[in-house]
């Protein structure tokens, strides 16, 4: 896994090798400072040279400031290669996404990998950081003042090797214990963005319901259960610092006891006693920088973890080989759609009911197909597999004689306009919006085809007409408006195929039957399918499929499923009903 992230720091490995030379240099000016202390104790003071006193201070001055700027650069390397690092990852984290079918998405949750792109990734860069800095600087740190130690009084020395093997035994315990706590943080992290994405996207939804407190419960109970998991992390921490503090404090006392007697019998100087005071601080400090960097590599596995499952989920829907690729080119444009024997269930693995059961009809280049069903038929996973937002699981789907397997996605979904149940505008103008259709085309063609949507009127009513604000989400617009936008938006792209799911449900029957003329008359030879739940709004349509319980139990004109289909005549039954009740 190691080895994996870090493949990721490859253009910024110069900055991962300077860094460290001048940690190198940082810890020999700062573990010189002990010893030239010492020897202003010992003979400085001790022969009263106020000369030799100010020439030692000095030359501590100088390595002081060098440690400064040593630890500068230091800094800004790790800055650089850290950030580099994270930036790499978030990138290939969203590429990724972007490759990832329906079905992916839905498995992984959006509010998940919202995370994983920027709290996991987040730990992985604040790791780095302090590992290409105190990971490098704590060791060299331990080794030179135990050698420097040593040195001074190899006696004195035997009492680090009492401490240090406690507080490696503690700090492996706590890193063991650390990983499973730190894998269920993260986890909470997840649970957390998915309440407060989902609050605020169904913010109108929960108002409109006087919901408000039921959501606060939801979120608190969301919000303790991070705050129990990010405390139990914690206390993992927390353990370790009164155990370090209890040896670093014994191994301090001790060596002052030890230490004071071989002073008074002067087989140890002052000088040299606090010179070996001051190593065993650094000694201990360097134990407590490692444990902590320890930890915060528990962590960072967990999150590693979850970055790596991303990047290596290889997405449900694979692209066309080149030999596939040359036989679609081949192919000619014509719109006309196919399904033959198509089943298919979101549940590829183990349980799952069937959405759509041997499904098999033909739409040829130029007509419109009416859709309609009740709730949960499976009438929008059908058109889904058109542009191959999922993959049948059985029979396939053709589009002009090809199946949409063999197409390279780019080429079949530019063939395909589509404007989905929920209707999504993007920050910007109105103008950035409807060019996601066509991003080349002119101010003429947009009006045109926004007069085809019965929107030119309202755009043109607007201070700034296309060039008027558009809030994320399309919020400063109501919804038969941001429906409209949609429908222009699509069909600016002027598809061959042009998929409309209950996209006109906020648009009064006027208007619809407008709309509808607009593709009968301008866009003849595009083949549409419209979703409705009304049968005003495909009874026109030149065949309409009757949806029930995922197969088509009904294909046909208007008046041909009068005549024969009883399942259609109960919902036109029933409309009517509700339009005279």
């Amino acid at each position: 896994m190691v080895r994996k992230i870090l493949s990721y720091i490859q253009q910024y490995k110069k900055y991962v090798f300077i860094g460290p030379i001048f940690v190198v240099l940082e810890v020999i000016c700062e573990l010189s400072m002990p010893l030239l202390m010492a020897r202003i104790v010992d003979i400085g003071i001790a022969n009263m040279d106020l000369t030799y006193i100010w020439h030692i201070g000095i030359i501590m001055i100088v390595l002081a400031v060098a440690a400064i700027v040593f630890g500068s650069v230091n800094i800004i390397c790790t800055s650089i290669s850290s950030q580099g690092f994270a930036a790499n990852i978030r990138q290939s984290l969203f590429y990724k996404i972007q490759t990832f079918s329906f079905a992916n998405i839905d498995r992984f949750s959006t509010a998940s990998l919202v995370t994983r792109l920027t709290n996991d990734v987040n730990v992985l860069q604040n790791t780095l950081m302090m590992s290409l800095r105190l990971l490098i600087r704590a060791p060299i740190m331990l080794v030179c003042a135990l050698i420097l130690a040593v040195s001074i009084n190899g006696q004195l020395a035997l009492i680090l090797m009492f401490a240090l093997p406690i507080l490696a035994v503690a700090i492996v315990i706590i890193m063991k214990r650390g990983n499973k706590l730190y894998a269920v943080m993260q986890k909470k992290i997840d649970g957390l963005n998915s309440t407060v994405q989902e609050n605020l996207i169904a913010i109108r939804v929960v108002k409109s319901f006087v919901r408000m407190v039921f959501e606060k419960t939801k979120f608190k109970k969301s919000n303790d259960e991070l705050m129990q998991a990010a405390m139990k992390a914690s206390n993992n921490i927390i353990i370790i610092m009164p155990i370090m503090m209890l040896v670093l404090n014994g191994a301090t006392l001790a060596v002052i006891w030890f230490g004071g007697k071989m002073v008074g019998t002067q087989v140890l100087g002052t000088g040299e006693l606090m010179g070996f005071i001051s190593y065993i601080m650094q000694i201990m400090i360097s134990l407590m920088m490692i444990a902590m960097i320890f930890l915060f590599l528990s962590r960072a596995k967990a999150c590693g973890e979850r970055v790596l499952e991303v990047l290596e989920t290889q997405p449900d829907i694979q692209d066309a080989s080149i030999m596939q690729i040359e036989q679609v080119l081949d192919s000619k444009v014509r719109g006309k759609v196919e399904f033959c024997n198509v089943s298919f269930k979101y549940a590829t693995e183990g349980a799952g009911d069937a959405v759509l059961q041997d499904v098999s009809f033909v739409a040829e280049p130029g007509e419109v197909i009416g859709i309609i069903g009740g709730t949960g038929t499976g009438k929008s996973t059908l058109v889904n597999l058109i542009p191959r937002f999922y993959d049948v699981t059985s029979g396939k789907v053709q589009v002009d004689d090809v199946d949409v397997r063999d197409y390279p996605l780019a080429a079949l979904r530019q063939k395909i306009g589509m404007v989905l149940q929920n209707n999504v505008l993007f920050s910007g103008t109105i103008a950035e919006n409807l060019r996601w259709g066509n991003p080349k085309a002119t101010d003429e063609e947009i009006r045109e085809i926004c007069k085809d949507a019965q929107i030119d009127d309202f755009i043109s009513s607007l201070p700034e007409q296309y060039e008027s604000h558009v809030e994320q989400g399309g919020t400063n617009f109501s919804g038969g408006q941001k429906q409209r936008l949609c429908i222009a938006r699509a069909m600016l792209k002027k598809p061959e195929i042009l998929i409309l799911d209950d996209s006109t449900s906020a648009v009064d029957s006027a208007t619809e039957s407008k709309i509808r003329e607009s593709f009968y008359h301008n866009f003849s030879h595009t083949t549409v399918f419209i979703i409705a739940q009304r049968i005003m709004s495909v009874r026109s349509a030149d065949k309409i499929i009757v949806f029930d319980d995922g197969k088509i139990v009904g294909f046909g004109t208007h008046e041909e499923l009068l005549l024969s289909n009883s399942i259609y005549r109960e919902i036109i039954t029933s409309q009517q009903e509700e339009v005279s009740a």
